[in-house]
């Protein structure tokens, strides 16, 4: 169950992350790069057009490859920033366009994306759930959402120091003691997506590459009985 302490607020974490752009890239770079690539490749690997949600300042855009097309967005105007500065100094011209958008208030149209990435986001945005809503709504039936996150432990001494720095990470805007359970709450609640992939990821085994696919029909609308009298179908539940 969530409780306020749980939260995070939206004002707070765009100053938290507004004082880190200047330094992201240097203090996360190398540390958050095997995340970063396993996430590229995941949505790579189904390919067409990628969403890549709280894209920060663009550090993952130039890993790419040209044949892919990329859209990115962040909360932060001055990560994105830095993204665009990026952007243009390397000439990515497969990215074709950044903008500043909550990522739980998405303004693009039901599934205009084949894959929807988030890294090192869930953990920091002040609505997960909603958030995940989003991805779901904005990419095609069928089409993939990649996440790398950190996840908390279920027990032992990093869970009870993730549980005591929780305060600090607040600060800081992250949740250090966000726990798989809230995901798969979410996955088993929304009832849209079905779960491909879930592994850790270095460093140290803290964060997973976590993979969802949109159902190409929602589980209510499947939930179909029919009346054998008459031949009729029945919904058995009406879909959102």
């Amino acid at each position: 169950m969530k409780t306020g302490a749980d939260e995070l607020d939206k004002a707070k974490v765009s100053r938290a992350y507004a004082r880190w752009a200047p330094v992201y890239d240097f203090v996360f770079g190398k540390v958050f790069d095997p995340g970063r690539q396993a996430a590229i490749l995941a949505a790579e690997n189904f390919g067409g057009r990628i969403l890549e949600v709280g894209v920060g300042t663009g550090i993952s855009l130039p890993d790419y490859t040209r044949a892919h097309r990329v859209i990115g967005v962040d909360f932060c105007e001055p990560m994105l920033r830095k993204a665009c500065e990026r952007v243009e100094a390397m000439g990515l011209n497969h990215v074709d366009g950044l903008a500043v958008m909550d990522a739980s208030h998405l303004a693009f149209a039901d599934s205009s994306f084949d894959v929807v990435v988030g890294q090192f986001l869930i953990p920091a945005v002040p609505n997960p759930e909603a958030t995940l809503d989003e991805f779901v709504r904005v990419v095609r039936p069928d089409g993939e959402i990649v996440l790398v996150n950190h996840i908390g432990a279920e027990a032992g001494p990093r869970r009870i120091f993730e549980t005591c720095f929780a305060p600090v990470g607040r600060r800081l805007g992250w949740r250090p003691e966000f726990r798989w359970g809230r995901i798969a709450r979410w996955a088993e609640g929304h009832g849209g997506v079905d779960l491909l992939e879930r592994r850790a990821v270095q460093p140290l085994g803290h964060f997973s590459l976590i993979r969802f696919r949109k159902r190409t029909v929602p589980a209510l609308a499947r939930a179909v009985s029919v009346n054998r009298e008459t031949g009729d179908a029945v919904a058995a539940g009406a879909v959102p």
